[in-house]
């Protein structure tokens, strides 16, 4: 996103409506930072602009994933649905994603107010992918993968900002501890908010549980 400052009149009504305090004025200029800003189009839709300042430039790939990864109405080429990952786990009785025997993992990383960059994302995907995890295929995250064995991401991808990302994977229901116990390491080394889903399925019963967890250095 961008400000067009032939028409900004400077007035700072967009600043509070950027989720990631992209939008900043100094003296009598009001403008976005591009490397804070996470393209999720929030500050142009809430249509506060007196002039119609705000515009969206042409998005190139790799600064693409931004607008994919933060702004709802973007479409995601794998799984044709707008968002960041696939449904969700507790449709798990109408999908039948997760099977017996098998626990589902989520680890949604960033937040509005906090975000996160794709080189946190990846720490956790190359941590989790050391016990041989199946990323799921359809969530727009794994496409970003330059090796989904190891969880390691294409280059290009990781300084990249986004509003959040979804990490989705299936383990053997024997491995959640040792996943837990290293989910809970690794959380030490990023810099931004995540929410862990587990979802585990025994017989004809399934359950969702959701934990939230916040490491900020």
């Amino acid at each position: 996103m961008q400000i067009n400052q032939e028409l900004c009149v400077a007035c700072g009504m967009c600043i509070s409506r950027c989720p990631v305090a992209a939008i900043k004025k100094e003296d009598t200029l009001v403008h976005i930072d591009l490397d804070e800003c996470v393209e999720c189009g929030v500050c142009k839709r809430s249509r506060v602009c007196p002039k119609s300042a705000l515009e969206q430039q042409e998005l190139t790939y790799p600064r693409t994933i931004r607008s994919l990864m933060s702004d709802v109405l973007t479409v995601a080429v794998e799984s044709q649905i707008s968002g960041r990952g696939t449904e969700e786990m507790k449709t798990n009785e109408v999908t039948g994603r997760f099977k017996d025997g098998w626990v589902g993992i989520a680890i949604e990383m960033g937040r509005p107010g906090v975000a996160t960059r794709m080189y946190d994302v990846e720490k956790v995907a190359m941590a989790v992918a050391k016990e041989n995890v199946e990323f799921e295929k359809q969530n727009p995250v794994t496409s970003m993968m330059s090796n989904p064995q190891t969880g390691m991401f294409k280059e290009e991808l990781l300084n990249e900002r986004v509003l959040s990302a979804i990490l989705e994977f299936v383990i053997p229901i024997e491995k959640t501890d040792v996943m837990l116990r290293l989910i809970q390491d690794v959380a030490k080394e990023i810099h931004t908010v995540f929410s862990l889903d587990i979802m585990l399925v025994t017989g004809f019963c399934f359950s969702n549980s959701t934990f939230s967890f916040r490491f900020l250095r």
